[in-house]
């Protein structure tokens, strides 16, 4: 089982970038496909990135495309999601979640309950 810490959040204004990491103990990332979600209040739980188990796929919700990159770190057991060009409607909690890959996850990789282990959360805010 994996267990997930989320990072480098943080406030910045709009138009700017900030960096998250998710660094994921108890088994490596290369046995998971995982992906960067994130919750504003009163809003559902979104998909924002996701990437395949060997980095090669990588898929992505229209309201980032273009804006945000994920990217993973075998080695450092590793998740990334790069944000720039940041919008007062980026803000939310942003979670990074993993699950063994299966069929299931190619259909909706953008979606929650194609993940089994979640991270705890790391706050971003975008002032305009």
């Amino acid at each position: 089982q994996v267990q997930l810490v989320e990072s480098g959040g943080g406030s910045v204004q709009a138009g700017g970038s900030l960096s998250l990491s998710c660094a994921a103990s108890g088994s490596s990332t290369g046995s998971y496909c995982m992906g960067w979600f994130r919750q504003a209040p009163g809003k559902e739980r979104e998909g924002v990135a996701a990437i395949s188990r060997s980095g090669g796929g990588t898929y992505y919700a229209d309201s980032v495309k273009g804006r945000f990159i994920i990217s993973k770190d075998n080695a450092k057991n590793t998740l990334y999601l790069q944000m720039h060009s940041l919008k007062p409607e980026d803000t939310a909690m942003y979670y990074c979640a993993a699950t063994l890959c299966g069929g299931g996850w190619y259909l909706r990789p953008l979606a929650p309950p194609s993940y089994n282990y979640w991270g705890q959360g790391t706050q971003v805010t975008v002032s305009s």
